[in-house]
């Protein structure tokens, strides 16, 4: 799947011999990934050409004069395309020319050398692991350290991942981001400028009966159980009265799996709550809640009058989506590195026969983006598991699973610029995502 790669920005800065270049500040999930010049993308696309042949997406052309103000914005559209098209390929994903050279500039972005470093993991209950790491440890490497450390066999890992949490007042928190494979949590954390900012490990599917494929696991379980138990707690799951008395029983006597299959019962079980924010339904301005899982959209509206409305969205009915940037960037050198203050989502959605847009402003616009991609992809594996003559290969954890292509999405992050200025009307900043290949 391509991911929420953007390039807002550039600068134009003077070499040591004053000749002038431009650096571009690439974007990853609505927080500050790298800065990067044209010449070191330039030298990785022929460095992955070398390995991976012409099956590259195209790369923009160099230039021997200089740039008019539309040829620069020509060239960092074209350079956005080309990174959010080459992390389409697992392959190239897991391949060490990819991932060293996104190492490196991690790194030098925000100038912090390779050393020993300890990182503490936030665990659903509360507590702190602390790992031994290098601080150019990826996130895949560093969970790799985690289960190791916990007893958690590595063909279980998929079903994990890593997240930037901030923790908030009163016991809450927010789930800020999670981190992608080759992302360094380490420089990850440091470079969000968050306050109360950890990293923390959590599971990474959206269909809560896919917990019956952990159940055989006694450390895939403890962390399921303990994140079932936030949940609860936090109330992001929503049990009965009479539910949570026999939950609670459950817990005194410390039955893991018990509690778990009751868990299924309970409404937004294995749901990931957002950060309250405002929507255009029914009216623009309305407060409103959002639970995401298993394969809906859960929002619980607080109409002008301050009366509830719950709306859910089912996914099999949503056409496609997209994640726009309102505002402009400022200081591209100062505290400034998240895109989240003037973010939306909308999507398309079919009710009575007719496709309406709606559209939700959050921070949280990318988390919530790559959560319906991960709803698409896991009910895509399990039809492809229920009718092995399906013929459509998607990538899904490193893995090809056969899709039906009747059953596609027309799923979208980012449509193409001049589309989304049609839809939007807004003088869009970020570039385009299409997905294509989910």
């Amino acid at each position: 799947m391509k991911m929420h790669f953007c390039i807002p920005a550039s600068q134009q800065r003077l070499d040591r011999r004053g000749g002038r270049y431009v650096l571009y500040s690439v974007y990853l999930d609505g927080y500050l990934f790298c800065r990067v010049r044209y010449s070191q993308l330039h030298s990785w696309n022929e460095q992955l050409r070398r390995v991976f042949g012409n099956c590259l997406p195209p790369f923009p052309p160099k230039y021997y004069l200089a740039m008019t103000a539309s040829m620069a914005n020509e060239r960092r559209d074209q350079l956005e395309q080309y990174l959010q098209n080459v992390t389409v390929d697992p392959n190239m994903l897991r391949s060490d020319v990819f991932v060293d050279f996104l190492k490196l500039v991690q790194l030098d972005t925000f100038s912090i050398t390779t050393k020993t470093a300890s990182l503490d993991i936030f665990l659903p209950d509360g507590r702190n692991i602390q790992v031994e790491i290098l601080t150019s440890d990826t996130a895949e490497r560093v969970l790799e350290v985690v289960s190791h450390k916990i007893g958690l066999c590595q063909e279980l890992l998929g079903y994990f991942g890593l997240f930037l949490i901030q923790c908030c007042k009163e016991g809450k928190f927010s789930v800020m981001k999670k981190l992608v494979d080759f992302e360094l949590p380490y420089v990850s954390l440091l470079s969000a400028k968050v306050e109360d900012c950890k990293v923390g490990l959590r599971k990474w599917y959206m269909d809560p009966s896919l917990d019956s494929v952990l159940m055989d696991s006694a450390a895939a379980v403890a962390l399921i159980y303990m994140q079932a138990v936030q949940d609860m707690e936090k109330e992001w799951a929503k049990p009965t009265q009479v539910q949570r008395q026999k939950l609670e029983a459950l817990q005194k006597e410390d039955n893991q799996t018990k509690f778990l299959e009751l868990s299924q019962e309970v409404r937004h079980y294995g749901f990931l709550q957002l950060d309250p924010c405002t929507c255009d339904y029914p009216e623009p301005g309305c407060r409103a809640v959002l639970s995401v899982g298993n394969n809906e959209i859960s929002c619980c509206i607080t109409l002008p009058d301050n009366q509830t409305q719950e709306i859910i969205f089912q996914m099999n009915r949503v056409k496609c989506w997209q994640v726009t940037f309102l505002g402009s960037l400022l200081d591209m050198d100062g505290p400034q590195r998240t895109l989240n203050q003037n973010l939306e989502l909308r999507f398309q959605y079919n009710e009575d026969s007719r496709w309406q847009w709606f559209v939700i402003y959050t921070k949280q616009a990318f988390l919530l983006s790559s959560c319906l991609k991960k709803m698409i992809s896991e009910k895509m594996v399990k039809l492809a598991a229920e009718n092995p003559e399906m013929q459509i290969e998607v990538p899904e954890q490193g893995k090809s699973k056969k899709i039906p292509h009747s059953t596609k999405p027309d799923s979208s992050c980012f449509l193409p610029r001049n589309n989304k200025i049609e839809i939007i009307e807004v003088d869009c900043v970020l570039g385009t995502i299409k997905e294509e290949d989910l």
